[in-house]
């Protein structure tokens, strides 16, 4: 079995490697963090509540906004099975349906996450 997503990572201070292609150094708080991804996930819940398609705006997001080096191909991660990304990611990836977003952030040792699936 395996899963194709995009996601929008938000690092902090305490993510395991606080630099990104946006950032030399993050210092930002965890709470921060967390606020800055709901903001996101507010943006896509009511494009998706409008009948808006949230994949577009998710790609856009993640292009701009997303500490992973996947933002350059907007978020996605390609497809990949169990055991290869970090448990709560895995499991928010394999939990969703084609098509659907996390609900709320997701928090690994990398950061603050929201989770597209694309299949």
């Amino acid at each position: 079995e395996k899963v194709r997503v995009r996601h929008l990572l938000v690092k902090h201070a305490g993510s395991r490697k606080p630099s990104s292609w946006r950032e030399a150094v993050i210092t930002r708080s965890d709470v921060e963090a967390d606020e800055i991804v709901r903001g996101y996930l507010a943006q896509l819940t009511s494009a998706r509540d409008r009948g808006e398609p949230v994949e577009p705006l998710f790609e856009k997001l993640a292009s701009q906004f997303s500490d992973c080096s996947s933002a350059k191909r907007g978020g996605d991660l390609g497809e990949f099975g169990r055991n290869a990304m970090q448990p709560p990611f895995e499991a928010a990836s394999f939990a969703l349906a084609p098509g659907s977003l996390t609900e709320e952030p997701v928090v690994t040792n990398s950061g603050v996450h929201i989770i597209y699936r694309i299949s």
